[in-house]
């Protein structure tokens, strides 16, 4: 997302029941030397992709987002790193949670070429948009934004794939890259939206040609082979506090969020979950879970006590009333500070969510029922595959 124009999260039992699914069944061979931890993984890597709800570290304070200049400042990262990562985060996101949760490593940024990638690559950029960014040059809305989009993303993926020999979908190079591999596809879309606010283009028609362009990249993966795929939805971006400092104060919702903002988030949720039905239609051996981020963030809201939180609309990091955020003076910047207890608020830094927050929601979507088919039934299928 990353615009200003806009622990351990599976349980206990989870990780014994894989154990002891896999000491006893009888698809493993004799031979094997599986290591124990290797007998919980169900994963053998993971792929990311997103914006910079996922980004674990492809942009900087000098090649992201002109609205996030310093996040490769502290206090970013504070929380578990105790120092920065790129992450526009005071920690771990989503994505984090459930590498940790497959018993997997932290993913490493495709652009860290050094990096080991044996478990995986995150191909997530901050500020990243569905539509190409031709779009964007074309409408002359392209000043200080981020030129990758899900496009960029893909050809990265095109890239790593042939650095590994993948070059023939039926090739054995190929089949090791997808077969054991999860695709999580995080977030994607908010930045198309608020990069033409203000502008003539219509909400209606950064829907159409965003989601038209997602699906293309869905059924790009698809076909390449990916079998198991995690698509998230857009989260309740109306209840950010760049949404609720910008917008007026009687556009509100049910939950004090901004309700135009919701509405534009939740139609293009509704479009994306029948495109996620029909890929399910054309790829019926493929397993496609939709992750259901709208939802996991309204709940949260909905009672935030419940899950730990104080506050709900003001950012932890940053300056300014009433939301504690402005625009031109936001987290990292030396003269803004951060609040003692991050656990305790669910928005980072006006526009991203803290490391407890993400936690949350990886729960919702790895053990809750806010993942359809749950996250569980994608397990099983992979458990159990010849």
């Amino acid at each position: 997302m990353a615009t200003l124009f806009s622990t351990h999260s599976s349980s206990q039992n989870i990780l014994i029941t894989f154990t002891i699914i896999f000491l006893t069944s009888s698809l493993l061979p004799s031979s094997s030397a599986i290591t124990e931890t290797d007998q919980r993984r169900p994963f053998k890597k993971i792929y990311a992709f997103g914006d910079s709800f996922t980004d674990t570290g492809n942009t900087g304070s000098l090649t992201g987002p002109n609205g996030f200049v310093h996040v490769s400042n502290p206090p970013y990262g504070t929380t578990f790193f105790h120092h920065p990562t790129n992450r526009y985060s005071d920690g771990r996101l989503v994505i984090d949670f459930v590498a940790q949760s497959l018993s997997l490593p932290f993913l490493p940024p495709f652009r860290n070429s050094k990096a080991n990638r044996t478990y995986g690559v995150n191909f997530a950029v901050a500020g990243s948009t569905a539509i190409n960014h031709a779009f964007f040059v074309k409408n002359n809305l392209s000043l200080d934004i981020t030129p990758e989009s899900i496009q960029t993303q893909m050809l990265w993926f095109d890239k790593y794939l042939e650095s590994e020999g993948c070059k023939d979908p039926e090739s054995d190079q190929c089949k090791e890259e997808f077969d054991d591999a999860l695709f999580w596809v995080g977030e994607i879309g908010v930045n198309d939206y608020a990069y033409t606010l203000g502008s003539t283009v219509s909400g209606d028609t950064i829907r159409k040609l965003a989601i038209n362009s997602f699906t293309e990249f869905l059924q790009g993966l698809l076909k390449k082979g990916a079998k198991y795929v995690v698509v998230e939805a857009l989260p309740t971006t109306g209840c950010l506090p760049l949404a609720m400092t910008l917008a007026p104060s009687d556009d509100r919702d049910d939950i004090g969020c901004v309700k135009s903002v919701n509405n534009q988030s939740n139609a293009h949720n509704l479009v994306l979950q029948s495109k996620v039905s029909d890929l399910r239609q054309q790829f019926p051996q493929a397993i496609i879970v939709y992750a259901d981020y709208w939802n996991a963030y309204r709940t949260v809201m909905q009672s935030p006590e419940k899950y730990g939180f104080k506050e709900s609309f003001k950012a932890c990091c940053g300056t300014g009333e009433p939301y504690n955020f402005e625009v031109f003076n936001t987290c990292g910047n030396p003269s803004v500070t951060a609040c003692s207890n991050p656990a305790q608020y669910i928005n980072w830094d006006g526009v991203h969510l803290t490391e407890a927050m993400y936690k949350v929601v990886a729960d919702m979507f790895i053990d809750g029922n806010l993942c359809n088919p749950p996250f569980k039934t994608l397990l099983e299928r992979k458990l159990w595959q010849p």
